[in-house]
């Protein structure tokens, strides 16, 4: 593979990134396995406020789509990063945020810090089976003090011979209610800041473990997030992931994934919203005429397609960043930002233009308005996204 940053691969079938023929028919399994499998069972599931996530993992591990980019000697693909990004595109065509959330959450949140610094043993117990999608995970990081401000937290697992004591509390976890491990931050010493926190892998039949409660959310009906409580949790000292100490270190690195895979979803579901609205203001008539023929709604909308590319194509900088083995951090970071304000101009720009039929939640426009809003929250807020940016063009004040 080429260093060069800004060099495209010689067959790639987009110009600029490194996707193949072999990507193109990745997605069309992709695509498939949302017509049959999903789409089909979505405005079941948000109506449940739930859906079955081992039953739709594990199809997902049958075809690879957990793994990707993960070594094959635990069931993962060993490709290259660009089918994550594929796949994080192709989940664009579900009705609903719910399932891309929970499924990023399974191959580009939980998993990332296991998968670099994990023992073999722990590699062997925790990431196969979310893998192969016989075993759900979640990562908990966020607790009712502590959101944004990560070095916050106040959970603490306290070492006891070979094992931590874990006690503390942790909200919005997303497929917490149905997960079997959960990686959890911790603080393991109290003095040392930031490094004292660590990653370790809690698995929720532990005692001492429980969910008090299933949240209901604005939008992402169907995907769980729940409140947790640890309450002398007791685990091995092996279930960390790498160094004590290192865990916030881990986390800031796992979030780059999250946030590139999540902007690129935003991107293409962006699209399809963009798409969808097109079309209806073709067939819309208004005082004698099609709406798209209004000066102002057709110039809007190319406006919004021309922002949805940028952001598309920051996403693909990024991954070529990432295979040259450079730091994205700063342009990751840009693109989360764009990704949470734009999907929010799309949603009520087209929500807008489709007037009483898209406040309708009958029609899939309602969804996204709600589904979206999301993206300006999680993965670290727009303010910690514009903070980051500000210390790596050296303009935010000194503490």
């Amino acid at each position: 593979m080429s260093t060069n940053v800004l060099e495209p691969r010689a067959d790639a079938t987009v110009p600029g990134t490194g996707f193949t023929k072999a990507h193109d028919l990745f997605r069309e399994s992709v695509r498939q396995f949302i017509e049959q499998d999903i789409n089909p069972y979505v405005d079941e599931w948000e109506e449940a406020e739930l859906f079955p996530a081992h039953e739709v993992f594990r199809k997902a591990g049958d075809l690879g789509l957990l793994g990707l980019s993960y070594p094959e000697e635990y069931g993962g693909m060993g490709a290259d990063y660009w089918y994550n990004i594929a796949l994080s595109e192709e989940l664009a065509h579900i009705n609903g945020g719910s399932i891309p959330m929970a499924m990023g959450v399974q191959t580009d949140m939980a998993t990332p810090a296991l998968n670099a610094y994990g023992s073999p043993e722990l590699k062997e117990r925790f990431l196969a089976p979310a893998i192969s999608g016989e075993a759900v995970c979640s990562i908990a990081v966020t607790e009712p003090g502590a959101g944004s401000d990560v070095a916050a937290i106040r959970t603490k697992a306290v070492r006891d011979g070979d094992d931590y004591i874990i006690n503390g509390s942790k909200l919005y976890i997303t497929n917490a209610v149905q997960a079997d491990w959960i990686c959890v931050l911790a603080k393991t010493s109290a003095d040392a800041g930031y490094r004292g926190m660590s990653l370790i892998i809690v698995p929720t039949d532990t005692p001492g473990f429980s969910v008090t409660r299933k949240l209901k959310k604005l939008g992402n009906w169907a995907s769980d997030t729940a409140e947790l409580a640890f309450d002398d949790v007791r685990v091995p000292v092996s279930n960390r992931i790498g160094e004590e100490g290192m865990g916030f270190i881990y986390q800031m690195e796992q979030f780059q994934n999250e946030r590139l895979v999540s902007s690129a979803g935003c991107a293409a579901t962006a699209e399809k919203i963009l798409k969808m609205t097109i079309d209806y203001c073709r067939g819309r008539e208004t005082f004698g005429r099609p709406l798209i023929e209004n000066q102002w709604i057709y110039f809007k909308l190319t406006e919004l397609i021309s922002e949805v590319e940028f952001l598309r194509q920051m996403c693909y900088h990024c991954v070529r960043t990432m295979e040259a083995g450079k730091d994205y951090t700063r342009e990751a970071s840009m693109a989360k930002l764009k990704a949470g304000r734009l999907a929010r101009e799309v949603a009520d720009t087209c929500m807008q233009f489709h007037g009483g039929m898209g406040y309708m939640e009958e029609y899939p426009l309602a969804r996204y308005f709600r589904d979206s809003r999301l993206w300006s929250i999680g993965a670290g807020a727009d303010e910690v996204m514009l903070g980051i940016i500000a210390k790596y063009e050296g303009i935010a004040p000194g503490k």
